[in-house]
């Protein structure tokens, strides 16, 4: 029994490294300056943005760009700078897209807020630049500026809003801090916003009591909005923004201040959503996606789950999700000793992730 046990054994091991075999991290590009998103362009290129303020367009052999003229000015300083891209769903005739950055106030430089803009790009460069969303008010300092944009399902514009460390103030419905907001792609604020009607409350809010949200998706099958928060030492939490919900920050938190000192009041609260899922200590998550498409055939379960990048943890996180809960976490490329951004899935069906460094990569998991 022994014999047969070790030899059940040895084989599940040489399964597994088969199994590992089969996952390849392929470097598309290089020389990427901390690069925070990416979108696929209809003739196979790539647009990245780069947080220094730069956009560049990648080949398919992987070749940069120059940067691509026309982008706005942007206050690179802590986590801000240039952020989020995505494109109009018709972006192959109107060549429209929507990008996040940090925007200095013009009468007090020292105050920054997240923009958000809408530009086309013609002939490899912006043009038609228009801002459409300024986070209000603008205060000083580099930190948690959000920020993702996900197009839904109806073409109105999702954008998710760090409290830019203005803790107390992401309860209140007067200000832009830690939000989630909801805004047609001209900026205007749409029919069926939750606090439309509600005096003293900005029209725009989606949903409120939020952190740091620097990852946000669309779930493939139902449509709902998905999003992770990035917390402090523990409490990074996984929450379906819904409309006029409040999400609990900083009354309600599962983690530790970078001090250690407790954050909150307690960890339930009338009133306060509870997350899908958190992580205690806390992986610093940025970028997320749904695997919808069939390229990882050898790995059914990987088809629909979630896939978030962590900075602190410097690994891909992989959460199976069944009957809308988190049934398991799988932790990958926990030795590539790099800093997920972003994570997005192509029109090839592949996965694709950027690196954060001043030497920042595309990389394709395949």
């Amino acid at each position: 029994m022994r014999k047969l046990n070790w030899f059940i054994a040895a084989v599940l091991l040489a399964i597994t490294t088969v199994a590992n075999a089969q996952l390849r991290v392929a470097t598309i590009a290089t020389g990427l300056n901390h690069p925070w998103a990416l979108a696929f362009l209809p003739d196979q290129r790539m647009l990245v943005t780069e947080r220094v303020g730069t956009m560049r367009l990648i080949a398919i052999d992987g070749k940069l760009s120059a940067p691509i003229p026309g982008v706005p000015s942007v206050v690179a300083q802590g986590q801000g700078g240039l952020l989020d891209l995505v494109l109009d769903p018709d972006f192959a005739s109107n060549r429209t897209l929507f990008f996040s950055y940090s925007e200095a106030d013009t009468q007090n430089t020292r105050n920054v807020g997240t923009a958000v803009a809408r530009a086309e790009l013609r002939d490899d460069k912006l043009v038609n630049l228009k801002v459409i969303f300024r986070q209000q008010p603008k205060v000083s300092g580099g930190l948690h500026f959000g920020s993702r944009i996900v197009l839904a399902r109806d073409g109105t514009l999702f954008v998710t809003l760090g409290e830019r460390y203005q803790r107390d103030r992401a309860q209140e419905l007067n200000n832009h801090f830690g939000k989630v907001i909801r805004i047609n792609r001209d900026g205007s604020v749409p029919p069926g916003s939750p606090f439309a009607t509600r005096a003293g409350a900005l029209p725009e809010i989606w949903s409120y009591g939020h952190r740091n949200p620097q990852g946000a998706t669309l779930h493939p099958v139902t449509g709902a909005l998905w999003i992770h928060e990035h917390a402090a030492r523990g409490g990074d939490e996984i929450n379906l923004p819904e409309p006029g919900k409040n999400y609990g920050w900083p009354v309600i938190n599962f983690g530790l201040d970078y001090s250690g000192a407790k954050i909150g009041e307690t960890t339930a609260k009338a009133g306060m959503e509870q997350p899908l899922y958190y992580w205690d200590p806390s992986i610093a998550p940025s970028g997320m996606a749904f695997c919808s498409g069939e390229r990882y055939a050898s790995r059914p379960a990987w088809k629909g789950s979630l896939f978030i990048g962590a900075l602190r943890g410097q690994m891909l996180v992989r959460l199976e999700i069944k009957d809308g809960k988190v049934a398991k976490e799988e932790r990958l490329l926990t030795d590539l000793g790099e800093r997920i951004r972003d994570v997005r899935q192509g029109p090839d069906g592949y996965l694709y992730l950027l690196t954060d460094s001043n030497n920042g990569k595309l990389l394709r998991l395949e």
